[in-house]
């Protein structure tokens, strides 16, 4: 199962409202996605961090998390100031790095940082079911919160089934080749898989409209407000503004 890590702490990012965050973190991310300046792609990499200590958050596991990306990162560095034409910065033998490719794979890690970073800090602070409600109050439609609790619920299940069909598959002495054979038989387990996600949905449908279900997850969890939530959508809208106004003076 996913593990929630960061979602209990003393914290006053996590004494935020929930569509606080969730609010913060589409504009800080939508900002840098399109920014192109080294000055305002560093400091919105210090900004993130800041979350990350704001939020009291285990730097070690944080680091773990960013480490997922870390291998497609080092793949752009490999190919992109190979393959962009420009000024070279330096040569081994017949490989020549270019300073465009350079320059673009080192915006996209920042970018990557900043991004990942900030959602670490602002959005993995809150469980999946809050987060599921707090996009409903914000207007979300109601069947994409739903799809986003159900699959959260039952993902989980589905894979303990796939791990079930795959061990009944090896004790019956299948063995994973590159033929036919093999390809039939994965090709049976991902219908099989289906089948049986189908016929488990039915029966959840049918359970939840016994016990009442009318179309609405309700919760008990409530989103109060206070003087925090006020004052971070301010310094989060200044901060945004002023990153907005240094990347345009670039």
């Amino acid at each position: 199962m996913l593990v929630e890590a960061f979602t209990q702490g003393p914290s006053c990012i996590h004494r935020l409202d929930p569509r606080v965050r969730i609010a913060a973190s589409a504009l800080f991310s939508c900002l840098v996605a399109v920014a192109n300046s080294f000055p305002v792609l560093a400091i919105a990499c210090v900004i993130a961090v800041g979350l990350v200590l704001l939020a009291r958050l285990d730097l070690a596991a944080v680091g773990r998390r960013l480490s997922v990306v870390l291998g497609f990162l080092i793949l752009l560095w490999l190919i992109l100031p190979l393959t962009y034409e420009g000024d070279p910065v330096g040569q081994v033998g017949p490989l020549v790095w270019h300073r465009p490719g350079v320059e673009l794979a080192a915006r996209i890690s920042l970018k990557s940082f900043a991004i990942l970073t900030a959602f670490t800090a602002l959005l993995a602070t809150m469980t999946v079911s809050t987060l599921g409600h707090a996009l409903d109050r914000m207007g979300l439609p109601i069947k994409l919160v739903h799809l986003l609790l159900m699959c959260y619920r039952y993902i989980f299940v589905i894979e303990q089934e796939f791990r079930r069909l795959n061990a009944a598959m090896r004790i019956r002495a299948f063995r994973p080749r590159t033929n036919l054979h093999t390809y039939r038989s994965y090709a049976y387990l991902v219908g099989m898989l289906f089948v049986r996600a189908a016929a488990r949905a039915e029966r959840v449908h049918q359970a939840m409209l016994c016990r009442g279900f009318q179309g609405r997850f309700h919760t008990m969890a409530r989103f109060p407000r206070h003087a925090g939530n006020r004052l971070f959508l301010v310094l989060t809208t200044s901060v945004m503004l002023g990153l907005a106004w240094l990347e345009w003076l670039h």
